[in-house]
């Protein structure tokens, strides 16, 4: 047969022949058949597989005998009734414990958060003498820590007082006063309000050192793991130290060696009795109890402050009986106003200077000269008390507040951020974000001259629809094909909207923060028509840069910084920088003209003063909840507002009217007796920006007058012209006396 078998002979010659054209050199020796190799690895696998089971099986079975043993174990333990209850509840709460364990950690991460800077005892603590720009004092702040009068010096009844007033149980408590807040939550619970507060000493100095005054449940977690770590780190002395050193006492002042030079004119260690009681009242309310504000309350106060020492064991009622009959009296200060909001503002500025000047790090008692203007500051705050007592009520317009500043330079000549410092701290012309209504048009209308508008261009006042929102006129009428000028001094709703639409909202928000605004401005369909948030400063900085030409104004409020040593520190003409160009000069010119005609023909008429170049545009919000009216001229830039802090609608109160007077009010003091300056585009000589701030003379204002009012000028003009006629006379050789020589006679 010619069939070959296919025995294993063949096979293994089969897989032993070397390729064609191979060499036998390829082969070392026979290979290893491929069905034998597959075969090992299998059985490799196999034994790892059962090598894998069995240390499963007896982890598993070990395991299994462990619980079983643990459980046999626990057997032995086992209690019935209320020895299984109390086992229940401590198990339970061991387990429930070790979660609000991991709770409170992570919930204190962002107040540790506050301890990580190693100055946190001095950081932003100063203790300043603020001068105006001729250099008279005009007020303090800032504290010092530690340094000023020892704890072992100050009047034992002086600590008494405020330990039997604030925190009975002080150096008994671990920072938290438990009895105490658990006290203070029975008693609001049965008033209904807030009548008690259960913060401890300790937490209230955490609160002045590293939290804001807001009530939230957050600050007061914040609050609790802060105080904790204080008692950790500091020994109760010190703590009670900073207290007394860091507490805000009203009037300006912080800490009560501050208070008691400025209520009483006398150092603390001279305090009495009485005086102590008075501040240490201070402590719960400062503004309310003040005593230079409301003596009877400060009087009735300290007499409660009295009876908590008697009550607290740490005098008799014999020993108190004296400063009861004899109550403290404060030094007068109601002839005394001291510009306070504008003092905050600086003593920012101040703070912001410290970071960037590491010798403010090191000395921290500094002379300050500001740039604030003492004759305006004064007229700014009785222009705005004026407006509010004759038209307040009839308004129903209860705040205001004002910004001046210098175009040239941005010195803050008068600051007011709100009718009363003493019954409100809070700045509503830095602070407070309001919305401008139609004093945002002229970022509008400026973005369009920069991107090819004129004031000529025409762009049709007619109804509008944007996704189903259609803005309105205040007028409710329409006027069909109106220029720019003409829209922006009738402040038409409509054309604002139609340019934004055109050039894009997006450069509207870009050019009015490259001008000077600082608050966030959502992009939304209204944005033309002044709804998002701005503040005050920040408007009249803005327009201040139409008065220059185009160059951005920062806002200044301190010329000068001087050490303890009288050494300069910081020199603002020397240390500022140069001024940006955010507008083209032409743009500004442009809208300069346009704003004039708004003062003169527009919606402005009122702030028109006599003899001075005015520019300026009003704002009106919606339900009449904001007022403004935000103008310039060449010597200076202004806004001002008026409105209610819980947001509640006027009495229909336009920027035309009461914020248009007022901003009248305080420019016509303003441009009595300097030099104008001539506004860009409008008067005959352009202004340029100046690089230094001048602190005397030009744009600054309080010079001696140069420039008499239009009666007076034509008082002299006649005196002048009598003068020239009596000269002529006199000049003429007929003029002479009888019997005189001509020559004697001229």
């Amino acid at each position: 047969m010619n069939q070959r078998s296919g025995g294993p002979h063949d096979d293994q010659a089969r897989q032993t022949t070397a390729p064609a054209g191979a060499s036998g050199d390829d082969h070392a020796g026979p290979t290893v058949p491929q069905g034998r190799r597959r075969g090992r690895l299998r059985a490799r696998l196999l034994s790892l597989d059962a090598w894998l089971d069995t240390i499963l099986w007896r982890g598993f079975t070990t395991l299994r005998i462990a619980c079983e043993g643990y459980s046999a174990w626990l057997r032995r333990f086992r209690v019935r009734g209320a020895r299984r209850v109390a086992a229940e509840l401590a198990s339970d709460g061991a387990t429930f414990g070790l979660l609000g364990l991991i709770l409170m950690l992570t919930l204190a991460q962002p107040a540790f958060e506050q301890t990580e800077r190693a100055d946190w005892r001095t950081t932003e603590d100063f203790s300043v003498t603020f001068l105006d720009r001729f250099g008279n004092e005009i007020g303090h702040r800032g504290i010092l820590l530690n340094d000023t009068v020892p704890l072992e010096e100050l009047p034992d009844y002086l600590i008494k007082a405020t330990l039997a007033t604030e925190d009975r149980r002080f150096f008994s408590h671990f920072g938290i006063d438990v009895m105490g807040t658990f006290r203070a939550m029975v008693e609001n619970v049965r008033a209904r309000t807030v009548v008690q507060g259960g913060s401890s000493l300790t937490q209230q100095l955490a609160k002045n050192l590293f939290l804001s005054n807001e009530r939230t449940l957050e600050r007061k977690i914040n609050e609790a793991f802060l105080a904790l770590w204080l008692e950790m780190n500091l020994s109760k002395r010190e703590i009670l130290k900073l207290y007394l050193d860091r507490a805000y006492m009203g009037g300006g002042t912080f800490g009560v060696a501050a208070a008691s030079e400025f209520y009483f004119g006398k150092n603390v260690r001279e305090l009495s009795l009485a005086e102590a009681a008075m501040l240490a009242g201070l402590f719960k309310a400062p503004t309310k109890y003040a005593p230079h504000i409301n003596l009877p309350a400060a009087r009735a106060r300290a007499n409660d402050v009295l009876t908590n020492m008697v009550q607290a064991g740490f005098m008799t009622e014999g020993q108190v009986i004296g400063a009861r009959r004899n109550p403290a009296v404060a030094v007068d200060r109601s002839k005394e106003r001291s510009p306070d909001h504008f003092l905050d503002y600086a003593f920012d500025q101040l703070k912001q200077l410290a970071r960037t000047h590491p010798r403010l790090a090191t000395d921290r008692i500094v002379t300050v000269r500001t740039t604030l203007d003492p004759g305006l500051q004064r007229q700014t705050e009785r222009a705005l008390l004026d407006s509010l007592r004759q038209h307040g009520a009839r308004y129903r317009v209860e705040e205001g507040a004002v910004a001046v500043v210098v175009p040239q330079t941005g010195a803050v000549r008068a600051m007011v951020g709100g009718k009363d410092y003493g019954a409100s701290q809070f700045n509503r012309a830095v602070d407070a974000l309001r919305q401008p209504g139609s004093s945002f048009k002229p970022f509008v209308y400026i973005t369009a001259f920069m991107n090819g508008y004129t004031p000529a261009s025409v762009v049709p006042d007619a109804p509008i629809n944007i996704g189903g929102w259609s803005p309105r006129n205040y007028s409710r009428g329409y006027s069909g094909a109106v220029t720019l000028r003409t829209a922006l001094t009738k402040s038409i709703n409509t054309v604002p909207v139609r340019l934004a639409q055109s050039l894009g909202r997006d450069k509207i928000v870009e050019n009015a923060h490259r001008m000077g605004i600082t608050s966030e401005l959502p992009i939304t369909r209204a944005l033309p028509l002044g709804v998002a948030e701005v503040r005050v400063l920040d408007m009249a900085t803005a327009y201040a840069s139409f008065a220059t030409g185009g160059y951005k104004v920062t806002p200044a409020a301190i010329l000068e910084v001087r050490d303890s040593e009288g050494k300069v520190i910081y020199d603002f003409a020397r240390d500022r920088t140069a001024p940006e160009r955010v507008i083209p000069q032409e743009n500004a010119e442009q809208m300069n003209q346009v704003l004039v005609n708004v003062v003169e023909n527009g919606t402005g008429r009122r702030a028109r003063v006599a003899g001075v170049t005015a520019a300026g545009k009003t704002g009106t919000t919606q339900a009449y909840r904001d007022g403004w009216f935000v103008g310039y001229t060449g010597n200076y830039a202004a806004a001002v507002w008026f409105g209610n802090d819980d947001f509640t609608s006027t009495g229909r109160m336009t920027g035309g009217s009461l914020p248009a007077m007022t901003w009248q009010s305080i420019m016509e003091y303003a441009h009595n007796g300097i030099e104008l300056r001539p506004m860009p585009g409008v008067d005959a000589a352009p202004a340029a920006a100046d690089p230094a701030l001048v602190a005397g003379a030009g744009a600054g204002g309080g010079d001696r007058p140069r420039l008499l009012r239009e009666p007076s000028i034509a008082v002299l003009q006649e005196i002048g012209a009598q003068l020239d006629a009596i000269g002529k006379r006199a000049s003429l050789p007929e003029a002479s006396a009888p019997g005189q020589p001509a020559s004697l006679a001229r």
